[in-house]
């Protein structure tokens, strides 16, 4: 006889939750995502190739962030030249006609094919649509594939720092020891320049005025918000990427001339990669996060400001290379640093949730027992004291890790 299976009672799923809870609590679990704010740690960087190429590095070579390290080409576009419709003659008599054989480069507008009639007093050219190699000419259709110049491909390194692993045809990994700095969301793609602090204190509003004819080609730094006026000055100033402390959304909007979508960012056709460390509105800028960008005023710097929000999380990135300390030296420091144990007291959070969104602070207590919230639902809480003094609780998806 087969015993039907159990049925617990919503009480005992519950206590058996709360002691599931309670075992990886007190094993220091956590599923929150870390803010990562490194003043000196190992950044490693893979770099790739979309399609087969060569790699010009070699395996603990050193290199700069513009140093090309893999290449490849992309093959140009096919354009089709029907020759024996525009000469008037049979299709199997086309390669009798070609000037240029297959193989042969020609030019745009460059004759391409001749047919002469009536002893040659007249005359019928085709012309090359396109620069590039003759591919391929049919005497079974009467066309010629004519395919344009590859088109070179090229990676560079982003970061300076050594090769550790090269990975044949395609890449290669760069490591470096660096301060690393992630931000909440970004705009725009990898720009290399000098941090210029523009901003006295991170509460400090970014405007157009604080954006001198010096800031050219450098990643500009500011505190709370960006104006809208700042953004288009910074574009004409030729800034290669500023960082701020919020942004308002439709600033953004009129920057980008879009309603921007939940996606991956950083593909977009912008002059200059904008990156905001806290979140939208007129917030200040973490002062831990102010003071280390300070700290390397006037140093170069790698930023990216590529997000994904969704599953997959990719945070925009601010990377300050240290080249007086070789990464062989951090390792070994690192590899003596406790292991990392999760979400515990006195662990750095930042909220990301309202009614405390960017709020700062440091978790106080990590409670067992289950909590019900206004959606009804029953959640894992903590109780956090933020950095202005105030108690709160909250939901544990509610808050993320701050990796320092």
């Amino acid at each position: 006889m087969v015993k039907s299976p159990r049925r617990l009672s919503r009480k005992a799923v519950h206590d058996l939750l709360a002691k599931v809870m309670e075992r990886m609590s007190s094993k220091g679990c956590c599923y929150t995502p870390g803010l990562k704010r490194k003043a000196t740690t190992i950044v490693q960087k893979t770099r790739r190739l979309p399609i087969p190429g060569e790699v010009l590095v070699s395996k603990g070579e050193k290199v700069e962030a513009d140093t090309i390290i893999a290449r490849t080409f992309i093959p140009g576009d096919v354009y089709t030249l029907n020759v024996a419709s525009l000469l008037g003659i049979d299709v199997w008599e086309t390669s009798k006609y070609m000037l240029k054989k297959e193989g042969e480069a020609v030019e745009k507008n460059e004759p391409l094919a001749l047919a002469k009639t009536f002893f040659g007093l007249f005359k019928r050219y085709a012309y090359a649509p396109a620069s590039g190699t003759v591919e391929r000419v049919s005497d079974v259709t009467g066309q010629v594939l004519i395919r344009e110049t590859q088109i070179p491909l090229e990676v560079d390194a982003y970061i300076p720092g050594r090769v550790a692993e090269i990975f044949p045809k395609e890449g290669a990994t760069i490591e470096t020891a660096a301060a690393f700095i992630q931000g909440i969301f970004g705009i725009g793609g990898e720009r290399k320049g000098s941090l210029m602090m523009v901003s006295e204190s991170p509460s400090d509003v970014l405007t157009a005025k604080q954006l001198v004819p010096g800031c050219k080609g450098k990643i500009v730094v500011g505190g709370a918000r960006a104006t809208n006026d700042a953004i288009k000055k910074a574009v004409k100033a030729g800034v290669k990427g500023m960082v701020v402390g919020g942004l308002d959304d439709n600033d953004l909007s009129s920057f980008l001339g879009y309603k921007i979508g939940v996606a991956i960012t950083g593909h977009e056709n912008i002059p200059l990669t904008l990156i905001i460390t806290e979140g939208f509105g007129e917030i200040a800028m973490s002062e831990k996060t102010f003071l280390l960008l300070k700290e390397f005023d006037g140093e170069q710097a790698s930023i990216n400001g590529a997000t994904q929000i969704r599953a997959g999380v990719l945070r925009p990135e601010i990377i300050i290379p240290k080249a007086s300390i070789p990464p062989e030296k951090l390792r070994g420091l690192e590899s003596k640093a406790p292991p990392e144990e999760g979400l515990l007291p006195g662990t750095p959070i930042r909220i990301i949730r309202e009614p405390y969104f960017g709020a700062l602070g440091v978790v106080s207590k990590l409670p067992i027992q289950l909590r019900t919230i206004g959606t009804e639902s029953s959640v894992r809480v903590l109780e956090a004291q933020l950095i202005d003094g105030r108690q709160v609780t909250v939901p544990r998806a509610n808050v993320e890790m701050i990796e320092e």
